[in-house]
C-alpha cells in the first residue's frame, strides 16, 4: 500500500507540472481527489490492511492528500486574474452594462391585460396540457368537428391535448364561480401550423363576461373600447357574422388596416381591413356543462392572437421574428 501511495504521489506531481489552465486543473482534482478519484479509491482499501500497519499508511495517505490539495490551491491562485497595480484613471467613463427589457409579445400581453383590467376583468391562468373535455367537449365542439383532427391538434394521448386555445378557462372558471363572471385568460396555445403568419406555439387572450341582461351591444361596446385603447381612438372597426361552436351569434372583428389607413395594400389583401379577433354571445349549450340557467344569465366571449395584435401594432410582417432572438429586432422595443 505504501508503494502504491508513493507512486500515485509521483504521478500526480508530474501531471500537475504539465497542466495548462483552470479546466485541466479541475479535471486533475477530480481524477485524484474526487469521490471516485484514484486516491479516494485507494483509501477505501485501507481497512484490508493489518491493524498494525493502518496508522502509518493512513498518516502517509493524509500527507499526500494534503500536499496535492495545497498544490492545486496554489496553482488555482496563480491562474486568477492579477489585480491592477498601476495608477487608475478615475476620469475614464465607466463600462455601462446592457440593460434587459421585455419582449414585444410580453409588452402586448401586459397592455391587453391592463386595458381589460381597467374594465373590471380579472386575469386567470390555466394548464397548457388540457383535457379533451375542457378543450373541446364542454365548449360544444362535436366529435366530428374539423378542429379535433390530428393535423390541427397536438394530442398527448386520446383524451389529453396541448390546448388549441385559452377558451377552456371559460368552463373551468364557470365551474367554480357563479355569475357575475368577468375574466380574461392569457397564455400559450398550440396547433399544427407553421409559416410566415403562423407558428406551432403562439399566445392568445380569451375573455368571458356572464351576468344577467348581457347583450350583444355590451360585447360591441367592450371590444370597441379595447380597439381604441390598443391602437388609436380614430381606428375604425367592423363586426362580420361568423361561426364558433361555443358562441351564437358569433362575429369576427376587423379593424381598418393600420398599414395603409384603409386604402388597400398587400398586408390587408387590398381590402382595407384586417381581422384581429373572434367573438360572440356564449352559446346556451355551454351553460349546460356548468349548471348556469340560460333563461336567467347571458354573456359574451372573445379571443385574440397576441402575435397578430403585436404585428399590427408595431408594423411587423413576419411572425417568426418574435421567436428568432435577433437582438437587432428586439432592441427596437
Amino acid at each position: 500500500m505504501k508503494e502504491q501511495l508513493l507512486e500515485l504521489e509521483r504521478r500526480a506531481l508530474e501531471e500537475l507540472a504539465g497542466l495548462k489552465g483552470p479546466d485541466d486543473l479541475e479535471k486533475f482534482r477530480i481524477t485524484y481527489l474526487g469521490k471516485k478519484g484514484l486516491l479516494t479509491s485507494l483509501l477505501k482499501t485501507l481497512g484490508e490492511l493489518p491493524a498494525l500497519e493502518r496508522p502509518e499508511v493512513g498518516k502517509l495517505a493524509n500527507r499526500i492528500k494534503a500536499g496535492i490539495s495545497k498544490l492545486i490551491k496554489e496553482q488555482s491562485d496563480f491562474n486568477l486574474p492579477k489585480p491592477i497595480t498601476g495608477p487608475v484613471d478615475v476620469t475614464l467613463p465607466g463600462r455601462e452594462p446592457h440593460r434587459g427589457h421585455l419582449h414585444p409579445i410580453t409588452l402586448v400581453i401586459k397592455e391587453v391585460c391592463q386595458i381589460f383590467y381597467g374594465m373590471g376583468f380579472r386575469v386567470v391562468k390555466g394548464p397548457n396540457v388540457e383535457l379533451d373535455y375542457y378543450n373541446f367537449e364542454a365548449l360544444n365542439f362535436p366529435k366530428d368537428h374539423p378542429a379535433r383532427d390530428m393535423q390541427d391538434t397536438l394530442y398527448v394521448s386520446e383524451n389529453v391535448v396541448l390546448r388549441t386555445h385559452t377558451s377552456p378557462m371559460q368552463v373551468r372558471v364557470m365551474e367554480r364561480q357563479k355569475p357575475p363572471v368577468s375574466v380574461i385568460a392569457p397564455g400559450k396555445v398550440y396547433r399544427r401550423d407553421s409559416d410566415v403568419s403562423h407558428t406551432p406555439m403562439f399566445h392568445q387572450v380569451e375573455g368571458l363576461l356572464v351576468d344577467k341582461g348581457v347583450s350583444f351591444g355590451d360585447l360591441k361596446g367592450t371590444l370597441t373600447s379595447f380597439v381604441h385603447q390598443m391602437f388609436s381612438h380614430d381606428t375604425a372597426l367592423r363586426f362580420r357574422p361568423s361561426f364558433f361552436p361555443f358562441t351564437e351569434p358569433s362575429a369576427e372583428v376587423d379593424i381598418q388596416c393600420v398599414i395603409c389607413g384603409g386604402e388597400g395594400c398587400r398586408t390587408c389583401s387590398h381590402t382595407g381591413w384586417l381581422e384581429i379577433l373572434g367573438s360572440g354571445m356564449v352559446d346556451p349549450e355551454v351553460y349546460g356543462f356548468v349548471d348556469y340557467d340560460p333563461e336567467v344569465y347571458s354573456g359574451f366571449a372573445f379571443g385574440m392572437g397576441i402575435e397578430r395584435i403585436a404585428m399590427l401594432k408595431y408594423g411587423i410582417d413576419d411572425i417568426q421574428l418574435f421567436f428568432r432572438n435577433d437582438m437587432r429586432f428586439l432592441r427596437q422595443f
